[in-house]
């Protein structure tokens, strides 16, 4: 189906004379290689029950250099497999030895709820005996003596470790004297500001551990950034091994940027876009493409699913059989977990998103994804792109240029989308201010 409609897009002359780059990513095949002899009979089972026989090489490498007991980044594109890169070793580890604990940092409440999901479906398909608990601002007060006392592995977050866990850590002993690993996912996102504090809570953090006498190993998982090992290593002040051998297979993915045409050829002013992704989206919905939105803020990311519920409102075909949610911050946990659940059982077909869902949260098989305006960084931009084909399959990203300067300059210069490797990432753990502030923690 998106293959019929990327031909239609390529015959249809008003949509190409915006086009001003149209890039094709060819397939790639994976690199597979056998579990290794030591795995649990139990976890091979929970994993061969959800069809996963073998592993890409990149999961490979980190279940051994993590057994190792070497700190690990792991650098691989979106939907390459990150998750059971590090659950692999951490369950082993655990199912081994009763006693030990893990914690998973995630920069938000959607992602740390995402991987609980991810985990449970292991556990439950192999009756592990593991308890996973998330411990974040939306966890009740009556749950959290559980988690302290059986939770073997407990899903947080940056804020919940700051004001929670460390300021209580003798609550936590039990926590902290057996901790064995600290996998920090989206380390990318930890730059500058926040990732000087983030460098500061280690800190804290690895100095409790040692405290109760733990010296966990920590994986860090990262998107495709400039030097991901030099940022790791600067945030958990360790030596560590960088694994960026992607093995996970990949499928077609056309990348195109489209400039709106212009309204005002005198002043130079385009159509908007806004109008653009909401025209643009509508007939990609309209063909049965499930697609994903990411719009630069709260207000235009309402304003969009408005204008696209408006174009297909319709009740004689049921709004064209489609249903368009808006995600972002500011909605209740309930209202988030509801159009996660319905994007993976496709009761969604369609969501405008803020950043919020940039991250890489499982959100079921996304044909198409539409940037409306730059996000800022390439990091970014290849992080939203990858939200769509997470299966494997054929997959459509389009960037709709804004008016701003950045985003025509990206639309004139595409080699410096796609030739340069994306941003770097830099933190200053012994910035003054930053460092007092945790010193008096």
């Amino acid at each position: 189906m998106l293959k019929k409609v990327i031909e239609d897009l390529r015959r249809d002359k008003a949509f190409m004379s915006s086009v001003s780059h149209w890039q094709v990513l060819a397939a790639k095949e994976g690199d597979y290689l056998d579990f290794p002899e030591e795995i649990e009979q139990r976890l091979l089972n929970a994993l061969s029950g959800r069809g996963i026989t073998r592993l890409y090489s990149h999961q490979h490498e980190t279940y051994l250099r993590t057994r190792q007991g070497k700190n690990v980044v792991l650098v691989t594109p979106t939907a390459s497999g990150k998750t059971l890169a590090y659950n692999l070793p951490v369950l082993q580890t655990l199912l081994e030895a009763p006693e030990a604990k893990a914690m998973y940092l995630f920069p938000t409440k959607a992602l740390s709820q995402d991987q609980q999901a991810e985990l449970n479906e292991i556990l439950l398909g192999g009756s592990l005996p593991v308890r996973i608990f998330t411990y974040d601002g939306d966890t009740p007060r009556s749950v959290r003596i559980s988690v302290r006392e059986e939770g073997r592995v407990v899903i947080t977050n940056p804020d919940m470790l700051h004001t929670g866990l460390l300021p209580n850590h003798p609550k936590w002993l039990k926590f902290f004297k057996a901790l064995r690993f600290v996998v920090i996912d989206e380390i990318h996102t930890y730059r500058g500001v926040l990732g000087s504090h983030l460098t500061n809570l280690i800190r804290r953090l690895k100095r409790i551990a040692a405290f109760y006498g733990s010296s966990p190993v920590f994986i860090c998982c990262s998107a495709t950034i400039g030097n991901p090992l030099e940022l790791a290593q600067n945030i958990i002040e360790e030596e560590a091994v960088l694994i960026d051998n992607n093995g996970s297979p990949a499928g077609e993915r056309h990348f195109i940027f489209y400039n709106p045409p212009l309204v005002d050829p005198v002043q130079g002013i385009r159509r908007g876009v806004v109008p653009e992704a909401q025209r643009i989206s509508c007939r990609l919905l309209k063909s049965g493409i499930k697609t994903i939105v990411f719009a630069r803020s709260r207000v235009r990311t309402e304003l969009i699913a408005a204008y696209i519920r408006k174009s297909l409102a319709n009740i004689y075909s049921d709004n064209h059989r489609v249903r368009v949610a808006s995600y972002r911050g500011g909605y209740l946990p309930k209202e988030r977990r509801r159009i996660e659940q319905g994007l993976r059982n496709n009761t969604i077909q369609g969501v405008v998103s803020t950043n919020a869902l940039e991250l890489g949260i499982d959100i079921g098989g996304l044909d198409a994804s539409i940037l409306a305006g730059f996000p800022g960084s390439i990091a970014s931009a290849w992080q939203q792109a990858g939200r769509a084909g997470r299966r494997s399959t054929l997959s459509l990203s389009i960037l709709v240029a804004s008016a701003s300067p950045i985003d025509q300059y990206l639309i004139r210069h595409p080699e410096y989308f796609f030739g340069r490797s994306p941003e770097s990432g830099w933190v200053d753990g012994d910035n003054i201010f930053i460092l007092a502030d945790h010193l008096k923690c």
